[in-house]
């Protein structure tokens, strides 16, 4: 299908979502929006269930979707709009959708991309360029690149193998590690970029319909058709301007290598393609259709979790056997007693319930892998004991309330890293939503306890497990440690994720229509912040 029409002047700001991470021993996450006026409202906080509350955070979501729909604090960079749900009722993924986008050198691929992603106004899209994956290059080559007698078009330039396996991941919802490619050295920078969320993805370069293996994981195949004389009078701007190259060079370079690579391989490529798009970014009747498409596929996709999590139930079935409960012993139930009442006060409320969360993480360091030992003890006797084997242990904390567990898990394991993902309820759609996580570098290689003080419907519980494991991290080595959990969420994340071990200390039978755990507890986090005065 063709589609024609005329477009205005080059693209507005830039619309890219990228992930960055830092070096070191904790990666830092940040989602982060290349365009639109800082906004100077703080980092949103965990609602409360009052209506006052709900109106002042809508308000504050409402302001900051008018400045671009991201949250600056400090060198962070948040979505006010965060990611729904990318999975089912049953844990099961819902992959992104791809769409690849091909066509000559300075053919206007990019700003293609960014239009579709401008056009889209949706949070969660990736653009992923082929440019990053050029291969590095020998001494030899390299002498030849700075000649401009390398061929950077050619398909043995590209690390292919190393590019299918990354959209691969990203299709599959893992985190990716892209590296960056500097056009002024040929080689790749030391530092790479961190990709991960992405419900659409957009992939764009010069050959990225030339392997059939890339093409079979492509929702939608777009091919750029720019004049030769415009990509040309488009490629001497960029190189001499951009990439530091000479005239001379440029010229001796497309005569030689781009000419020739775009006729062979690149041009016979189109009839592979879903749609044509002339003149490229300027096009708009083309980028509109294409943008009605991918609103089309994004609805059809879309899940309603929290509703159906509710009403899961027993249905006469024993409790799951992943399920692990603290023995209702007259201190447990004491304690309870203390944290149930409403009119317990604040610093009796934080000190019986941080009692609690002491003896749930005494227990939950029982379930963790244990390896024989003899020590000898003061009077030179041996004693055969047990050990934690060499597998590290970090918290994973589910804000606002999981925050508050990580004193307590601290106080039992030494030296523990503790990791955060916050998640909040979309006011308008009842929905969870992913805003912000940082989580150790190697995560994947650690077990992890996973924090959140209640779980009713298990809908937030769930969103955190599947971050963890598109992160890598292997399901059996996943603990969920909460106070206070509903049958619906025990079922909910048993079923979805049958491998995580469950541990808490209590289960209470009902959840209401405003999924509040009954008897429970009230909102764990405002009592426990004494943030509940909306109410009052």
């Amino acid at each position: 299908m063709k589609a024609v029409n005329k477009m205005e002047e080059k693209t507005k700001a830039e619309l890219v979502t990228d992930v960055e991470s830092t070096n070191g021993e904790d990666e830092d996450q940040t989602f982060i929006i290349k365009s639109g006026p800082k906004s100077p409202i703080k980092s949103p906080k965990s609602p409360t269930k009052s209506a006052a509350a709900k109106k002042k955070a809508k308000s504050l979501l409402g302001s900051a979707k008018s400045s671009g729909r991201v949250v600056h604090s400090g060198s962070r960079t948040l979505y006010t709009a965060g990611r729904p749900p990318w999975y089912n009722s049953q844990g099961q993924l819902k992959k992104p959708f791809v769409i690849g986008i091909s066509g000559g050198s300075a053919s206007g691929k990019t700003s293609v991309a960014r239009k579709i992603i401008e056009a889209l106004d949706v949070p969660w899209v990736s653009l992923l360029s082929m440019d990053s994956f050029y291969k590095v290059l020998n001494k030899e080559q390299h002498d030849k690149a700075a000649r401009n007698e390398y061929n950077f078009d050619h398909p043995d330039a590209f690390d292919f193998e190393l590019l299918i396996a990354t959209l691969r991941r990203l299709k599959e919802g893992k985190i990716v590690e892209v590296p960056v490619y500097n056009f002024q050295t040929h080689s790749r920078e030391p530092t790479e970029k961190t990709i991960y969320g992405a419900n659409v993805v957009i992939f764009e370069g010069i050959l990225t319909f030339y392997s059939k293996d890339l093409l079979q994981m492509m929702d939608m195949k777009i091919f750029v058709d720019t004049d030769s004389d415009v990509r040309l009078a488009r490629r001497l701007i960029r190189d001499i301007t951009v990439r530091a190259r000479d005239l001379e060079g440029v010229l001796h370079q497309y005569n030689k290598f781009v000419k020739p690579a775009f006729e062979h391989y690149i041009e016979p490529t189109m009839t592979v393609a879903d749609i044509i798009v002339p003149r490229g970014g300027e096009n708009d009747v083309a980028i509109n259709l294409i943008v009605l498409h991918v609103h089309t596929q994004l609805q059809n996709r879309g899940f309603k979790l929290r509703s159906k999590l509710a009403n899961a139930g027993c249905n006469g079935e024993p409790m799951p056997t992943s399920l692990y409960v603290l023995q209702q012993t007259s201190q447990i139930l004491g304690l309870h007693t203390f944290i149930r009442n409403k009119d317990t006060a604040r610093d009796e409320f934080i000190f019986y319930s941080q009692r609690l969360m002491r003896l749930l993480f005494e227990y939950a360091m029982s379930m963790v892998p244990f390896k024989s030992v003899r020590v000898e003890t003061p009077q030179l006797i041996p004693y055969e004991g047990k050990r934690l084997t060499n597998l590290k242990i970090c918290g994973v904390s589910i804000l606002r309330a999981g925050e508050t567990m990580e004193s307590a898990l601290c106080a039992v394991c030494k030296n523990i890293r503790i990791g955060k993902i916050l998640i909040q309820t979309n006011f308008d759609t009842g929905e969870p939503e992913l805003h912000y996580l940082r989580l150790p570098k190697d995560i994947k290689d650690q077990y992890v306890m996973l924090m959140d003080a209640t779980v009713a419907t298990g809908a937030a519980a769930m969103m955190a497990i599947r971050v963890l494991l598109d992160h890598d991290v292997k399901e059996e080595n996943i603990t969920l440690c909460s106070l206070l959990m509903a049958e619906s969420g025990v079922y909910s994340v048993a079923y979805a994720f049958p491998k995580v071990k469950i541990l808490t200390t209590a289960v209470d039978k009902e959840v209401n229509d405003k999924f509040h755990i009954l008897p429970g507890i009230g909102n764990f986090g405002d009592r426990f912040f004494g943030t509940d005065y909306f109410e009052q």
